[in-house]
């Protein structure tokens, strides 16, 4: 069963949920953002360790807290990792009280009727043995919408509930994550459609089960409520999607009950060559807009 104390602060925390899983393929993205270019590395091992690093002095940073950061999602080898000798799942909840999560898919296949579903994740029965062995809460796993197409749509929603299923069976809470891309014309009825699905296999999880959805704030206000609202969800949160953060907050204001899960937009600004006092300030400033935004409404 999950840790009935990090399951009343996802109900009812007030804040957000930190990002912090960028993998492979977008690790060198984070860094170059973050004032590290990839001619400061010469192998992925030393990739791996300046990430770690970065994410670390985000964690260890003054305004990270569980009074405005109330999960942050890690990448697997995070997890694999100490922050100052202490396990980095453990070192979150004991010392800054943050729910940890974990990611857990592997990527996306190539597109098939407008979407693009998780890649087989080999292993995951172990990889969720150690999640618990290691004091994660929950997992998180990306899909991605790209356009309005019903059969699509119910494939993706369907591998979520799968998997969203074999986690629930570790005791751990799933983030069932089907990203619509905001770029897409049919975007607000992409997400009518998605909504629907959802609804439809919520109904199929046993009662007193719970799962959590990442979602992309839509096109119209308000328009995930009923997911809000239903009973077998923990908590909806949003990712950022490519908006900055100014765009994201704004439309993250217009949906009472959905918090942010956001990355990129927590991070932007932070850089590596800024003296810590200068650091923190900046990531406190992105904290307190980013948690002004989730409690809005």
């Amino acid at each position: 069963m999950p840790n009935a104390t990090q399951a009343d602060q996802m109900r009812k925390g007030q804040g957000f949920i930190a990002a912090l899983d960028q993998s492979g393929g977008s690790t060198p993205k984070a860094l170059r953002l973050y004032g590290v270019e990839e001619s400061a590395y010469g192998s992925e091992a030393e990739m791996f360790d300046l990430i770690h690093a970065m994410r670390a002095r985000i964690i260890k940073s003054p305004a990270f807290t569980g009074d405005k950061v109330i999960g942050a999602i890690l990448f697997e080898q995070t997890m694999d990792r100490d922050i100052d000798g202490t396990p980095t799942a453990t070192y979150l909840w004991d010392q800054r009280r943050v729910v940890p999560f974990l990611k857990i898919d592997k990527g996306l296949e190539a597109e098939a009727d407008g979407v693009q579903l998780m890649k087989p994740i080999p292993g995951l029965d172990a990889l969720l043995d150690r999640a618990v062995a290691a004091g994660i809460f929950g997992t998180k796993e990306r899909s991605v919408v790209n356009a309005a197409n019903p059969a699509g749509i119910e494939a993706i929603v369907a591998q979520q509930f799968d998997l969203g299923r074999q986690v629930l069976a570790h005791g751990l809470v799933p983030i069932l994550e089907p990203e619509v891309t905001i770029s897409i014309p049919d975007k607000a009825e992409a997400e009518t459609l998605l909504q629907d699905a959802i609804l439809k296999h919520l109904d199929t999880l046993p009662e007193g089960t719970e799962v959590m959805l990442k979602l992309t704030l839509p096109t119209d206000p308000g328009h995930y409520r009923p997911l809000v609202d239903h009973p077998k969800v923990m908590k909806v949160v949003a990712l950022s999607g490519g908006y900055s953060r100014d765009e994201a907050n704004a439309k993250l204001a217009e949906n009472p009950g959905i918090i942010a899960s956001f990355s990129r937009a927590l991070t932007e600004g932070l850089t590596a060559q800024q003296t810590d006092a200068d650091f923190d300030t900046a990531l406190a400033s992105a904290i307190t807009s980013i948690h002004a935004a989730s409690v809005a409404g």
